[in-house]
């Protein structure tokens, strides 16, 4: 599992090793890359798009910029193709030798619209890419220019399933497979597969269709789809996917965004079927500094972070708000329980501490001059829940913790907000808030919690930030 914010999973293996993509959206740097020995524990090992001139999402509109990726290894080499929906027309391929990069440049594929590229090769070593766009294309690709090198034309329009998506192509034994995504990634999400004699088929559906699905159960673990297969070095199979965890009293809200899960897969009858999850017994308590360096974690809103971000000397950083306005950098909550701390000088702007879904859904720590409030924005609305004075050695809080209310409570949400602040006059609340306004269920969107600071106008110092989180198991 890849807890928190991290969607559409992608994978594959080189040896005894699994590497894994996902998406990013308005964030940069983009398509975080993981790696893992035992599809148990994940590590990052960076990003895809990790420069200006392969990511542009300085005019992303929140869940804009950088849709599903697929992650291959072909003839040596690392490939990754995806769409920057912010940044068209078409979609971009980007190679490496080590998947913790340097990646290339992106090369442009402008005949194919839509969403959700596929790349694979056929028996005679051709490329094609299969992608999303009012059903699934496919067309021969010629990697090296973008250029396409034969007209589109569609191959599969899934089960009858709202938006089919997200399409993965592989040859197993003598056939081969489309893998799908349908029903949108909220509670109808559903995964289809279908198989035949060629990568354009034509192609049978699995009569045990949808081979995914947690749509209509109590599992805790809902809106599953969105998946990728990948064989062992022994010839079991695997399968990752994205899921959502819901929490609080009817109809529930999840917070952290679309996160990656997978599962063991099992062939009957020559079809691909889930069993047994594959999870930690438990997701490790994290507890991380703001250093002398960023760490790999840490991305932009619109922004790569070392544009608005750089060391001040001392073990600071200077925070600039950017040339549009409102700069934000920090990392994807990744627990269902989080305490975040700073300190920060904002005598030459305003900034702050943040926990947030997008702009306008968000809990702020607004430090300007020798105050500190607690601003929370939902929508349209914009609420002062509380000021205090701020001394040199103030200490920012936010903390998600648990709903205060019943669990047959109507007003118990996934989580509750916290607001402090810590000073020479004592520890102070400023004000709380119903986790639910910071939901996707509210915001809408494909993103997930954030927490980190922000520059309002002008220049703050950062003076140290921390992140502890770590799961409640009654939560789960």
């Amino acid at each position: 599992m890849i807890s928190g914010f991290h969607p559409d999973p992608s994978i594959c293996r080189v040896g005894e090793t699994y590497y894994l993509a996902c998406s990013s959206f308005e964030y940069a740097p983009g398509v975080p890359i993981f790696r893992s020995q035992d599809l148990v524990t994940w590590t990052l090992v960076g990003h895809a798009l990790s420069r200006p001139s392969q990511l542009r999402v300085a005019d992303a509109a929140p869940s804009g910029g950088i849709y599903a990726p697929t992650l291959r290894h072909h003839d040596g080499r690392f490939w990754m193709i995806t769409t920057n929906v912010s940044d068209g027309p078409g979609h971009l391929l980007v190679t490496a030798d080590d998947p913790a990069g340097p990646w290339s440049e992106p090369v442009r594929i402008e005949g194919a619209g839509g969403i959700d590229p596929d790349i694979a090769w056929d028996d005679e070593g051709r490329c094609l890419i299969t992608w999303c766009d009012a059903g699934l294309r496919q067309a021969e690709l010629d990697p090296t220019t973008g250029a396409l090198l034969t007209e589109p034309r569609l191959v599969w329009e899934g089960t009858g399933g709202a938006h089919v998506e997200g399409p993965h192509l592989y040859r197993v034994g003598d056939l081969w497979y489309l893998l799908a995504a349908e029903g949108g990634t909220a509670a109808g999400h559903m995964e289809t597969i279908a198989r035949g004699p060629s990568p354009s088929g034509p192609w049978e559906p699995c009569p045990t269709n949808p081979v995914l699905s947690a749509r209509s159960t109590p599992a805790p673990v809902q809106s599953t789809g969105h998946a990728d297969l990948v064989e062992r070095p022994d010839g079991s199979w695997a399968m990752v996917f994205l899921a959502v965890r819901p929490r609080g009293y009817f109809p529930s809200w999840h917070v952290l965004g679309r996160e990656t899960y997978a599962v063991e897969i099992e062939w009957r009858d020559g079809w691909p079927v889930p069993t047994t999850p594959i999870e930690p017994d438990e997701i490790a308590p994290a507890r991380e500094h703001l250093g002398d360096e960023l760490g790999g974690e840490w991305v932009g809103a619109h922004v790569f972070p070392d544009e608005v971000l750089r060391p001040a000397g001392d073990g600071t950083w200077l925070l600039t708000a950017a040339a549009g306005g409102r700069s934000f950098v920090g990392r994807r909550q990744e627990h269902t329980r989080m305490v975040a701390h700073a300190r920060l000088d904002a005598n030459g702007g305003t900034g702050g501490l943040e926990l947030r879904l997008d702009p306008t859904h968000a809990v702020t720590l607004e430090v300007s001059g020798s105050t500190v409030r607690a601003i929370a924005r939902v929508g349209s609305l914009t609420s002062v829940l509380g000021e205090a004075p701020l001394d040199e050695d103030a200490l920012l809080e936010i903390e998600v913790r648990r709903s205060p209310f019943g669990v047959f409570s109507y007003q118990r949400g996934p989580d509750e907000v916290v607001a402090r602040v810590e000073s020479a006059a004592g520890r102070r609340e400023l004000g709380r808030l119903d986790g639910r306004y910071l939901s996707t269920e509210v915001a809408a969107g494909f993103t997930g919690r954030m927490v980190g600071l922000v520059a309002e106008s002008g220049e703050v110092v950062v003076r140290s930030f921390e992140y502890r989180g770590h799961d409640d198991p009654d939560d789960l």
